[in-house]
């Protein structure tokens, strides 16, 4: 218990509750996390474009003379007309690379047995995304929501829209409510969201533990897929994938909001159904995602952020 109370007290974090002061921390840690393409896109005109995001657009650069190889559907024929000499247009990538992030706060996020609720989890990632966009000059806009209430960050640059997108981190994450008997729709209504916030060419990052992955989601995730670079995030817990080793049996307690079981600990024959069901729905998630083209990795909220980075692209993409 000591060196998990020690571990919370470098995160600036009791577990359970957001505060400022512990997302303001992740602005010290954007130089472990890299958000730069790994090659830079080269083209005459968008029709050649080779680049790792979708959708982005080109500006006009310069017009020089024609040369062997180019491109003849980049002639620019108005200049080529007033000189006399044939002309190509040159294009350049836009710069600017709205980063857009969705987080997943909750009921079924408010879940943690050793280190953090996963939703706690979840906001630090988005923090620490946040920073390192706000460090590139990259705009960045956020859809936070839980089964109650949302909260939209249009794409704004500095650090003042980062120092916006975290308070509403925390009012969102107060507002957590009480998981009912129906399953939610908030996953897939935030969705839909996004699909009609996050601009073509956006680099989108879902955060979620995906619990509720549902059909009405499929769709504008698809879209998303097509239009921008999007990095599904699944936020887990220890107990998502095997349940706690006991030196006792005991008997315990379990629900989810509308259920309620008693489960026997120490169990093996329990422990393993357990473990096979949770492969199973780890799987299916995985499944759902790669069908969609859609990037993916883990994160485990019973672990400190900083320790996990290689899963959030320490290394340049």
């Amino acid at each position: 218990m000591n060196a998990v109370h020690d571990t919370l007290a470098a995160l600036k974090s009791d577990g359970v509750n957001l505060s400022l002061s512990e997302l303001i921390r992740y602005q010290q840690l954007t130089k472990l996390l890299n958000l730069k393409p790994a090659t830079p896109p080269r083209a005459l005109m968008s029709g050649g474009y080779l680049s790792r995001h979708k959708g982005r657009g080109m500006e006009f650069d310069e017009a020089r003379h024609y040369q062997p190889g180019d491109d003849i559907r980049a002639i620019d024929w108005r200049v080529t007309a007033r000189t006399g000499k044939t002309h190509t247009k040159i294009y350049r990538e836009e710069r600017e690379r709205p980063v857009f992030i969705l987080c997943d706060l909750t009921a079924g996020m408010q879940f943690g047995s050793q280190l953090l609720l996963k939703s706690v989890q979840a906001a630090h990632i988005a923090a620490l995304l946040s920073w390192s966009a706000a460090a590139r000059g990259d705009k960045v806009g956020a859809f936070i929501f839980n089964d109650t209430m949302h909260r939209e960050c249009k794409p704004l640059s500095r650090q003042r829209a980062v120092l916006s997108l975290c308070h509403e981190l925390i009012r969102v994450q107060q507002g957590a409510a009480q998981k009912d008997a129906q399953i939610s729709q908030a996953f897939s209504d935030a969705c839909l969201r996004l699909r009609r916030l996050a601009r073509p060419g956006s680099l989108v990052y879902l955060i979620s533990d995906f619990e509720n992955l549902q059909q009405g989601a499929e769709q504008p995730l698809s879209h998303l897929a097509r239009h921008c670079d999007v990095h599904a995030i699944r936020v887990g817990d220890p107990m998502d994938t095997h349940l706690p080793d006991v030196a006792v049996s005991q008997q315990v307690s379990v629900t989810n909001g509308a259920d309620e079981q008693s489960w026997l600990l120490g169990d093996k024959s329990l422990g393993k159904k357990y473990s096979q069901w949770r492969g199973e729905v780890k799987t299916g998630i995985e499944s759902f995602f790669q069908s969609k083209m859609i990037k993916f990795s883990q994160v485990s909220a019973g672990l400190p952020l900083e320790q996990q980075l290689e899963m959030l692209g320490r290394q340049p993409r």
